[in-house]
């Protein structure tokens, strides 16, 4: 039965996260779970919500969009985490209450101005890029605090923090240390900054150890990926 498996994932998850919160002396109330649901259909979002875990991340909106029709009378909080192109933000800003990859002036323009439009107040974290690979986004340290900046001024948007994926092939635990870094240097400017979005099912525990608030877990939680059907 899918609920059963799903709440075994959870489990079995909420386990992993308590153990690396303890290993570093933190509180398990300091950890978010995201429950990353590409590829998986409304129903396992609707189980999860039903288990307690109201925090659902989605990265391509073609998939996120219906979703979060089909389950608005459901009290979820929808984070984009998906590179967002400025042709998408329209859809986008309907549904999330967090664009988690903003990575750039243009797109928090976009972001700001559909916001208005809509009337909604969406949270952003800004995406840092943590090697030189082009292709998964982010903005560079260098630009972030000026980037930062941006969001707090535009309308229709709050500055949640930041967010980040461990580059592919390098110690986890040392890319979350630099981005520890960056999350202090932007909460001295932006206090309430405080969200810091890093790990997934590989690697949690080392983006616990070095301060995520919120963790991203799809394939832990919900198992090997399977094509999307509508």
């Amino acid at each position: 039965m899918r609920r059963d498996e799903i709440a075994a994932g959870l489990a079995e998850v909420d386990a992993r996260i308590t153990e690396a919160c303890h290993a570093v002396g933190r509180d398990r109330g300091e950890v978010t779970l995201i429950a990353v649901t590409k590829t998986r259909p409304a129903e396992d979002v609707r189980i999860l919500a039903e288990l307690g875990v109201c925090d659902v991340g989605e990265n391509r909106d073609q998939e996120a969009a219906p979703k979060a029709r089909e389950l608005a009378g459901i009290p979820l909080t929808w984070h984009f985490v998906g590179q967002l192109q400025t042709n998408k933000v329209r859809s986008v800003v309907g549904y999330a209450d967090v664009i988690q990859s903003v990575d750039r002036l243009r797109l928090v323009e976009a972001i700001s101005r559909e916001a208005v439009r809509q009337g909604r107040r969406v949270g952003c974290l800004l995406q840092v890029a943590l090697d030189d690979d082009p292709g998964r986004g982010g903005a560079r340290a260098a630009d972030l605090l000026a980037l930062a900046d941006e969001v707090a001024l535009a309308d229709g948007l709050w500055l949640g923090g930041v967010m980040a994926v461990a580059p592919l092939g390098e110690d986890p635990a040392a890319a979350f240390a630099r981005l520890r870094e960056l999350a202090t240097r932007v909460q001295e400017q932006h206090p309430r900054a405080t969200m810091v979005s890093a790990g997934m099912s590989g690697d949690l525990a080392q983006a616990i150890a070095y301060g995520a608030t919120h963790v991203r877990v799809g394939t832990a939680l919900l198992g090997r990926r399977k094509s999307f059907v509508r």
